[in-house]
């Protein structure tokens, strides 16, 4: 029998080791907590805002759907695998619930540590530490304002004492208008400058995506979190108009600016050349134009993840 594409998307994500959770969420182990546990090495996200990679859950509602396809994600696409979503299947299944997939997603997460437990090099203490997270990325692959119970999942990881990073495409605007509980940090992700190089690298998959977008960031500017707007710049495809992105950063005055690299990993490596990736040169250079254009100060960086922070506001930037 045929497998449709959820289960050849679903098989292809347990080769790539994502811990599946209950119909339609995930969880992956990211490069930093490894890094963080075995060599003491931290992600730019520890470095900016206080979250500690060892303590932290990388995880989404949404495992199978996205409303783009960018050429630069590094996660799978249908498309990727020789396949095309067919339209019953566009949709989510049953909704698992919120409590559910937080419960099952922390599981997921300490089955992925369990590996660690006799490492030479790792302390006890860190070791504990981390089976009990205390951040959760509500990312790694798909939409996640496409799950309807979003806020409640927020709600629930808030509930034991974490603080969320919710990181959108805002291809879902309304999603956001109807959010009843705020992540402690709202991430909105920015491709491009303008209409036409965001349809030409994120290829939408519903009309109207960009002013779906521009929509979204008008929500976000309701929100009381810090939002961070950020940029991916893809070399030779959206860097050429630091104009185009002040003007937006202008308008929905975010709290802070990350500009950062396309990285050449996972499944982008079929879509795009090496050449695409920025150096942190490149990409240091564009926050400083962007800096000098909208009064945002490069603030803090990077340069082993190649981004760079920018921001108006001084002070602590731990979340609470």
């Amino acid at each position: 029998m045929e497998k449709t594409v959820l289960e050849a998307l679903a098989a292809r994500m347990r080769r790539e080791r994502y811990q599946l959770v209950g119909a339609h969420s995930a969880v992956k182990k990211c490069s930093w907590l490894h890094q963080s546990l075995v060599h003491g090495r931290v992600c730019y996200k520890q470095k900016f805002y206080g979250i500690q990679s060892h303590r932290c859950l990388q995880m989404t509602p949404v495992a199978y759907h996205c409303l783009l396809q960018c050429l630069f994600c590094w996660r799978i696409h249908p498309e990727d695998l020789g396949l095309r979503m067919r339209e019953n299947e566009a949709a989510l299944p049953a909704v698992d619930s919120p409590e559910f997939i937080v419960e099952e997603s922390l599981k997921a997460q300490r089955r992925i540590l369990s590996g660690y437990k006799a490492h030479r090099e790792i302390s006890p203490e860190k070791y504990r530490e981390a089976l009990n997270p205390a951040h959760a990325a509500i990312s790694l692959t798909g939409e996640p304002t496409l799950y309807p119970r979003l806020g409640e999942l927020i709600e629930c990881f808030h509930r034991r004492g974490m603080t969320t990073f919710l990181v959108t495409s805002g291809t879902a605007p309304q999603a956001l208008s109807r959010l009843p509980t705020e992540p402690s940090q709202l991430y909105l992700s920015l491709y491009a400058p303008e209409e036409r190089t965001f349809i030409r690298l994120c290829r939408p998959r519903v009309p109207q995506a960009w002013q779906r977008v521009m929509e979204a960031l008008e929500w976000a500017r309701s929100f009381r979190c810090p939002r961070v707007l950020r940029l991916t710049l893809v070399r030779g495809r959206n860097m050429e108009d630091p104009e185009g992105y002040a003007r937006i950063i202008a308008k929905t005055e975010p709290t802070y600016v990350e500009a950062k690299a396309y990285m050449y990993v996972g499944f982008s490596r079929r879509r795009l050349p090496y050449e695409s990736m920025p150096s942190h040169g490149d990409v240091r250079r564009f926050a400083e134009s962007l800096s000098a254009l909208t009064g945002y100060r490069v603030v803090d960086e990077a340069p082993e993840s190649r981004v760079a922070l920018l921001s108006r506001h001084d002070g602590e930037r731990k979340l609470r």
